[in-house]
């Protein structure tokens, strides 16, 4: 069993930046492959980035790449999304997303593939 626990949110302007953080603990987190996920209100859950064991390998929503970045730390338990140029539409709950499936360098871009969630954290961004 993994529990995740997410950190970070806030209230910021259009243009800001953002730093989510998800502490894992029960797991074997450097064999833990890890996702970022968001739900704004009347919307689905959508997949907004994900990574391998190691972090070599990523993967990012089109809506999201190039502003933000996924990381982990391994050593920490601990995954981040850096959020940059935030816009208005990037507002939601974010959620991460823990799975033991796949191997090195899997990465899962949907929810059904992932086993474990935090109860996630709101970032709102105003216009």
């Amino acid at each position: 069993q993994v529990q995740l626990v997410e950190s970070g949110g806030g209230l910021v302007q259009a243009g800001d930046s953002l730093r989510l953080s998800c502490a894992a603990s029960g797991g074997t987190f450097s064999h833990i492959a890890m996702g970022w996920f968001r739900q704004a209100p009347g919307k689905e859950r959508e997949f907004v980035a994900a990574i391998g064991w190691s972090g070599a390998s990523t993967a990012y929503a089109h809506s999201v790449k190039g502003r933000f970045s996924i990381s982990r730390d391994n050593a920490r338990n601990t995954l981040n999304l850096q959020m940059n140029s935030l816009k208005h539409e990037d507002t939601a709950v974010y959620s991460c997303a823990a799975t033991y499936s796949g191997s090195y360098y899997s990465v899962f871009d949907r929810r059904e593939q992932y086993n474990f969630w935090g109860q996630g954290t709101q970032v709102t961004v105003s216009s």
